[in-house]
């Protein structure tokens, strides 16, 4: 499994044959209280214990970066994933890595 710090996202989206997405895994608490703003992602969000009945609603030939808060649900979400066929990263670090290398305004909990 690829593992992608938050200040590698960009690059990566960027040189992505389509608009990836940056999949937040957490639960809506967590996105209410911290979420990133993706420049060259489209940001959805769909809680870990969601994936497996929502799967249909992602589209495989999109690239995704899965992330959580610390980088470990979101590796679980990232390998299942992979496992059926998606193009998948993850976001080592999650977004408290995020807000210690991007974005410094999103807060850290």
């Amino acid at each position: 499994m690829e593992q992608l710090y938050p200040a590698q996202i960009a690059e990566w989206a960027s040189q992505q044959a389509q608009r990836p997405v940056l999949l937040d895994v957490r639960e809506a608490w967590e996105v209410q209280t911290a979420s990133a703003s993706p420049e060259g992602l489209d940001l959805v969000h769909m809680p870990m214990q969601s994936i497996p009945a929502r799967l249909e609603e992602l589209d495989k030939s999109r690239p995704i970066a899965c992330l959580c808060h610390h980088g470990g649900r979101s590796m679980q979400v990232a390998s299942f994933l992979q496992q059926h066929g998606f193009q998948v990263v993850n976001v080592a670090g999650g977004i408290h890595a995020w807000s210690a290398q991007v974005d410094p305004r999103i807060p850290v909990y």
